[in-house]
């Protein structure tokens, strides 16, 4: 009997499993999967035509290197701010203070990528730089519904 209840308990985990892994499919398909660390623009930019695409990352690129400074001191003030909420007591001010220069370095970056953005779809023609006002436009509809 013991070795009928084991057979039963493995294969209601299984079935468990299984019907969790159908409908995380099935959510994924129906919502669509959205690429890791990818801003907007970066995705919006894969629309142009693929010698296009390449030059317009590669400029992305650039920029969020040439921001790497801020992209450091961001990844401090997170780390900085983890090492605050593992206190016995938590220094409320100081770790707002800490998060917002977080948030600052996060704007600089955000910043000289989309200068970079903006750079670059200066020099492409109407027709590109309407495909990608139309590509930019459509992500953020599609976040919109996602933040409903």
């Amino acid at each position: 009997m013991t070795k009928m209840r084991t057979m039963l308990a493995m294969s209601i985990v299984l079935n468990v499993f299984l019907i969790g892994a159908l409908g995380g499919g099935a959510a994924w398909l129906n919502y669509g999967s959205r690429m890791i660390a990818a801003g907007s623009l970066r995705v919006a930019g894969s629309e142009l035509p693929d010698d296009q695409a390449r030059a317009f990352r590669k400029f992305l690129r650039q920029a969020r290197a040439g921001a790497s400074e801020h992209v450091e001191q961001s990844r401090r003030a997170r780390a900085m701010a983890a090492e605050l909420l593992k206190a016995p007591d938590v220094d409320q001010s100081t770790l707002e203070t800490t998060l917002e220069k977080g948030r600052e370095a996060d704007f600089l970056v955000r910043a000289a990528v989309e200068d970079a953005a903006v750079q670059f779809a200066s020099t492409l023609p109407l027709e590109l730089r309407t495909q990608l006002a139309e590509a930019i436009a459509e992500r953020n509809r599609l976040r919109g519904r996602r933040n409903r």
